[in-house]
């Protein structure tokens, strides 16, 4: 099926436009773009140069897809801000293309909802089936693993990460990497456990819940040691690839771990 162009968009002559897609009125669409089908651009989105769209999204109105980073050391290089399928963004998202001091892309999954004003920085990484509310702000180097909700007004810091199955409460800023299946609120966020609710809404089983629940206990409440805590955990909690997986991030975690509510400092390696 033919696309659908309003006779006031500006399309680039290298943009790609893919079947059926739908341009409405004074949409910019800038050089080397690709649009894909079935996408859906609401009157006065703004698509920058180098971006590249998937199948099914649907951008409203005012939102800015692909602009330069914020960076003061971008000097106009060639970089790229790459974004999957089905996505819905709301109103006034930005979201920043890479820097070639890091990956030189912003990479967005498909599935995502990306509410009004919500806002993503140079080079993050940002994963299927993810959930910012409004005026959410991620800044440069930031991943968030799938499935992670992240609620309004909330903020987390150039290169943390965020592992899947997250859910982060409103209004909560992040300055260390939040483990995956936790949930974690507060003005300076902090653990309050497993998201067991979320879970189980994803299909987790019981044993993998109580699993979960064990190992937090152990790693944020036991008074061990980050390495005596996750041995414990390994010793103790077998055959679990969640629990598993949530060593492993703690171990891998550069910027040291989100510690519990109950803890002033995350654990320590002494």
């Amino acid at each position: 099926m033919a696309s659908d162009i309003h006779p006031s968009a500006v399309i680039d002559s290298t943009a790609e436009l893919g079947a059926d897609v739908k341009i409405g009125p004074y949409v910019v669409v800038g050089a080397e773009c690709k649009i894909g089908d079935g996408t859906f651009l609401e009157s006065h989105v703004v698509i920058k140069d180098y971006t590249e769209l998937g199948a099914g999204n649907h951008v409203h109105s005012h939102a800015v897809i692909g602009g330069e980073p914020q960076h003061t050391a971008y000097q106009g290089e060639k970089t790229y801000t790459r974004i999957g399928d089905n996505n819905s963004i709301r109103e006034c998202v930005t979201i920043h293309r890479g820097t070639v001091q890091g990956a030189g892309e912003t990479r967005i999954g498909s599935n995502c909802m990306f509410m009004a004003y919500a806002h993503i920085a140079h080079d993050c990484i940002v994963d299927d089936n993810v959930i910012m509310a409004n005026a959410v702000n991620l800044a440069g180097h930031v991943e968030v693993g799938r499935n992670v909700i992240i609620s309004g007004m909330s903020a987390v810091q150039q290169f943390i990460r965020i592992g899947e199955y997250t859910f982060l409460g409103g209004a909560s800023g992040y300055k260390l990497d939040v483990p995956p299946y936790m949930l974690a609120h507060g003005v300076r966020g902090k653990l309050f456990g497993p998201n067991l609710i979320g879970l189980r809404r994803n299909g987790f089983d019981a044993a993998t819940c109580k699993g979960l629940k064990k190992a937090y206990k152990i790693i944020f409440r036991s008074g061990l040691t980050r390495e005596q805590s996750l041995a414990q955990v390994e010793a103790e909690i077998v055959g679990i690839p969640e629990v598993e997986r949530l060593v492993a991030f703690i171990r891998e975690s550069k910027n040291g771990v989100t510690p519990d509510h109950k803890q002033r400092h995350g654990n320590s390696d002494s």
